[in-house]
């Protein structure tokens, strides 16, 4: 079976070098970068299942790192941080980090994020396979195609740009058309139960995927309860 592969993007040596010796014990394979330059490279070279990234970094700002890895890559981000601020920490989700984790921190807690993390992905990746449209390489509606293999989504036959979050939150809908979702079942199952973030993330998601894919009239809003994908749209 091969390992799990986690890239350390972490520019403070004893505390990569730390990382790296925990989480080889633990039997993932790992690589470390020092900056975001060479992380950008690892990734795309050594191809991880996960990310650690620090949010300071000597060359560019982690949440950058963040941003470029979420609309390039489909794997889960846990951030490693010294600010304290949850708003800080909650920015850093809201680009796309999947959890984060601030300094001073033990590093069992690291280890148990991970396999947190990585628990929801399978599980998220198995409820995606249970659906029929899944075993559909390409799902088409409207002017829309969502290619499930590629986790990638065209509009008039143009990529179009969208996060992990977004993906997950848009395929969600299209394979539950009709239902009513509240806030908090999208953050449940998108973001995970621990997700320190509130509702507001899932409205952010939600404004960003109406004006990414023009959807105000097929992804709608159910006043005081949540969102909702419109049958009609989807046949």
């Amino acid at each position: 079976m091969n390992k799990t592969k986690i890239l350390i993007i972490e520019d403070e040596p004893a505390i990569a070098d730390m990382l790296e010796y925990g989480l080889q014990r633990e039997g993932y394979d790992t690589a470390k970068a020092h900056t975001g330059h060479d992380g950008l490279r690892l990734m795309e070279s050594w191809g991880p299942d996960m990310l650690l990234l620090d949010w300071m970094l000597p060359d560019q700002s982690g949440l950058d790192i963040c941003k470029q890895a979420t609309a390039s890559y489909n794997i889960p981000i846990l951030m490693i941080t010294a600010k304290s601020d949850i708003t800080d920490k909650i920015l850093g989700l809201e680009f796309g980090a999947d959890d984060y984790i601030t300094k001073p921190f033990d590093l069992r807690e690291v280890i148990a994020r991970i396999r947190t993390i990585l628990r929801r992905v399978a599980q998220a990746n198995r409820n995606a396979g249970d659906s029929a449209e899944k075993h559909e390489p390409v799902v088409r509606f409207l002017d829309i195609e969502i290619h499930t293999e590629e986790r990638t989504v065209r509009k008039s036959g143009r990529l179009i740009e969208l996060t992990p979050k977004e993906y997950d939150v848009l395929l969600m809908l299209y394979n539950n058309k009709g239902k009513i979702f509240t806030r908090a079942e999208l953050l449940d199952y998108v973001w995970g139960y621990d997700y320190p973030g509130d509702t507001r993330t899932v409205d952010t998601h939600i404004q960003r995927l109406r004006k990414k894919l023009d959807a105000g009239e097929w992804i709608t809003t159910v006043f005081g309860i949540g969102y909702k994908f419109d049958k009609q749209a989807g046949t």
